[in-house]
């Protein structure tokens, strides 16, 4: 009898194994269709958004409000000399869709402030309707072609807010990557409102409240044949 139920019980063994792999695959499978199309509860955060560039190509922006889109973030500059080439279409057409707009520059660690700040001043007006413009900060200096030390990136993004701040006329957002600020430590060393990144599940990492937070960085809509990152505000 004992000799019959060894190979019954390497079966059930079997099947068992072959039942959990099954489940974590469905499990895997439905989290990264979730994730495409997830997006906050509005009756949490009532007030949300996109972020877009060039990247994305062509927006529609009325769908981004129909979504419950309420404002857009646009990529206007980065570093010293890049510029998107669809700020100027975008503004226009998000402020059509009746979508509050903001301009967002790239902050490159290698380049200095005043060559950063002519760049975005070249392309972003004075125009006091706009939202505080935002500042993603991404990279480190560790892949700059000269060693730029902490304190110097410091300083020269200090320059930079102060520059960017003067032309807007009214406070810079900071959008702070976890690799940034595990670097630099900017969030408590600078007082400015914060913008976070992370998928799905609310960020930590900056150690105090934040004001926006980046939900979803590929959020598939009807809005754009790309994936767009959406936003939301924290009340």
């Amino acid at each position: 009898m004992g000799r019959k139920r060894k190979p019954a019980r390497r079966a059930w063994r079997r099947y068992l194994l072959a039942a959990i792999a099954l489940a974590g695959l469905s499990s895997a499978a439905w989290y990264w269709w979730d994730l495409q199309y997830f997006a906050p509860d509005e009756a949490t955060f009532p007030e949300q958004g996109v972020a877009v560039s060039e990247r994305e190509g062509l927006v529609g922006f009325q769908s981004v409000r129909a979504l419950g889109g309420s404002f857009a973030y646009i990529e206007a500059s980065s570093g010293a000399a890049g510029q998107d080439a669809r700020f100027g279409r975008n503004l226009v057409a998000a402020r059509q869709a009746g979508l509050k707009v903001g301009a967002l520059h790239h902050f490159d660690p290698c380049a200095g402030a005043d060559a950063q700040s002519a760049n975005f001043v070249t392309m972003v007006p004075r125009d006091a309707t706009l939202l505080p413009p935002a500042i993603s900060l991404e990279e480190t200096a560790d892949q700059c072609a000269e060693k730029v030390s902490d304190a110097a990136v410091e300083s020269e993004l200090l320059t930079f807010i102060n520059q960017v701040e003067m032309h807007a006329g009214k406070p810079v957002i900071l959008k702070l990557s976890e690799t940034f600020e595990d670097r630099y430590g900017i969030a408590t060393r600078i007082e400015r409102d914060l913008w976070l990144v992370r998928d799905r599940f609310l960020p930590r990492y900056a150690q105090r409240p934040w004001l926006l937070w980046s939900a979803n960085g590929a959020r598939v809509t009807e809005a754009a044949e790309e994936p767009l990152e959406w936003v939301v505000v924290q009340s």
